[in-house]
This record gives C-alpha cells, sequence and structure tokens, in this order.
C-alpha cells in the first residue's frame, strides 16, 4: 500500500481524473480509487472530504444533489472548465516529476 505522505499531492488530480468521465460521489470515487490502484492506494474519507472542500473552494468541481439508484440522496461532484484546466496543468507537472525522479532511481 502507498503511504499517504507520498500520494497526498496528487489527491486532487486524481479526484478530478476520475470526475473527467462524469459526475460522482464521495463513495464511488474511493471505491474507483482503490480499484484503480489494485488496492495499493485506499483514501481515507476525511482526506476525500477535504479534497472536495478545496476543489470546491478552487471552483474546480460543482456540487449537486441527486438521488441515486436505491434513492438515496447523495452529493454528486461535477468537472468544471476550471478544473479541466487545472488537471491538464497537473499531468503535464506529472511527467516532469516522473522526468526528474526516473534521473536519480
Amino acid at each position: 500500500m502507498i503511504s499517504s505522505d507520498i500520494i497526498r499531492g496528487y489527491n486532487d488530480t486524481i479526484i478530478l481524473s476520475i470526475l473527467v468521465s462524469g459526475p460522482s460521489y464521495g463513495y464511488e470515487i474511493s471505491k474507483t480509487i482503490k480499484e484503480r490502484s489494485d488496492g495499493k492506494y485506499v483514501i481515507k474519507e476525511t482526506t476525500l472530504y477535504s479534497a472536495f472542500n478545496r476543489l470546491q473552494k478552487n471552483g474546480y468541481v460543482h456540487p449537486f444533489h441527486a438521488e441515486d439508484k436505491s434513492l438515496k440522496r447523495r452529493t454528486y461532484f461535477s468537472i468544471t472548465p476550471q478544473g479541466e484546466a487545472f488537471l491538464q496543468e497537473k499531468k503535464k507537472e506529472w511527467r516532469t516529476t516522473q522526468e526528474v525522479v526516473n534521473t536519480f532511481i
């Protein structure tokens, strides 16, 4: 499992990359993160909701309420155009980070 300290700076990027494919809610996003990482990264609920608050404050996501298939009312998040632009910047930054780190290890 990956240490949360190592991946902390990429939580927003990970969440936004999931939201690019459509609106989602907290539990579904945390489940997607766990599945796509083959269980190597499990995001804590407090970390996830802190990220949602930060992303919303920065205008990168838009929250809205809707009922899911089981008729539960949930808070969904969708990515905004500003969020998409931020995600593109972070993808470029990640590629540069990989290049630098790969130079040393």
